[in-house]
């Protein structure tokens, strides 16, 4: 066993940009940020404010918004830091923590996925019975349990880490994760590679095998439903299956990165792969669901334009209204 030292402070050493370029990389970053927070906030107030939004299927849509501002917050302000700094660095309470909010994050994101998978298998395959199973009372259960047991499990993975002895401090990203850290260790890590395994099916497999049996089922309903239903179902589905693929192809870069040597790929492309799932999946989920869904993007629209889009419509039924009048006329005389 090497001789551990106590570390206060992590290093990064993924951070290239030099001279000038850090502040084109800073404000790349920052718009992206900003951008991210706009587009989420906007979609969660157009749902919270229209009261006939409040059902199942845009709670679980308002929740994945939510936590992608949460998933962002606790990544991207650190990065604005570091990309400033001439040596790029963070706290070792600082590097737990966000490895707990970054995990949470991701664990949350693929629940909440999950959730709304099976709200879609029981609309579509039970649609007699979905206001009698997806009551208020079991949408809130069910999302107290979506958060309380990734933040359970993952409070614990991080307790494994922080009494792990360190030899270095030197982090190969551009942001701390749990595997960045205990690779660090001076002692045996194998309960953490052993939990970290149930940590992985438990809050990655376990959602990713309820939704793909939920599209199973949706599938076979929808085979033996008429053109229209099917229609209708893919219309409600598609938003969430682009969410779903988009966040799991995200996780894949990820964790491609932690089993396999990738270090002859460019610096760049390594540093894109590691950043991906809190960089699209937040960004793209609230435009995917907002031009998909009609209802919410006739609502966002109403919210930015309520007194235009009032006056156009009220203008466009008067002029129907007084065509009908008119033809009404002529058809009498």
């Amino acid at each position: 066993m090497q001789n551990s030292t106590p570390v206060t402070v992590f290093l990064f050493n993924s951070y290239v940009a030099k001279g000038n370029i850090r502040y084109l990389y800073f404000m790349v970053t920052l718009l992206i940020y900003l951008l991210i927070v706009f587009v989420n906030t906007v979609l969660i107030t157009t749902i919270a404010r229209e009261r006939k939004l409040h059902e199942p299927m845009y709670i679980f849509i308002c929740n994945l918004s939510l936590n992608g501002v949460y998933g962002s917050t606790a990544f991207y302000p650190n990065i604005l830091a570091n990309l400033l700094s001439e040596t790029p660095s963070i706290s070792r309470t600082g590097c737990l923590t966000q490895i707990f909010f970054i995990f949470t994050y991701g664990s949350f994101e693929y629940s909440v996925l999950a959730l709304m998978g099976y709200d879609r298998y029981v609309s579509i395959c039970h649609p007699l019975m979905y206001s009698s199973i997806m009551t208020p009372c079991k949408m809130i259960q069910l999302l107290v349990f979506v958060y309380t047991y990734p933040i359970c499990i993952n409070l614990i993975h991080l307790i494994l880490t922080i009494r792990l002895p360190l030899c270095g401090f030197i982090i190969e990203k551009v942001y701390c994760d749990n595997w960045s850290v205990v690779r660090l260790s001076c002692s045996d890590v194998s309960v953490n590679s052993s939990f970290g395994y149930v940590v992985t099916v438990t809050v990655m497999c376990f959602p990713f095998a309820v939704i793909i049996y939920s599209y199973v089922r949706i599938l076979a309903v929808c085979l033996k439903s008429t053109k229209e239903a099917r229609a209708k179902a893919l219309q409600t589905c598609t938003p969430h299956l682009l969410s779903f693929t988009n966040y799991s192809v995200a996780t894949f870069f990820e964790i491609l990165q932690h089993r396999f040597d990738l270090s002859n790929m460019p610096h760049v492309v390594r540093t894109m792969m590691s950043i991906n799932f809190v960089l699209l999946p937040p960004l793209l989920n609230p435009i995917v669901y907002g031009v998909k869904l009609q209802e919410i993007r006739r609502r966002t629209m109403k919210m930015f334009f309520g007194k235009h889009i009032n006056s156009v419509g009220a203008s466009v039924g008067k002029k129907q209204k007084t065509t009908l009048v008119q033809k009404n006329v002529s058809i009498t005389l």
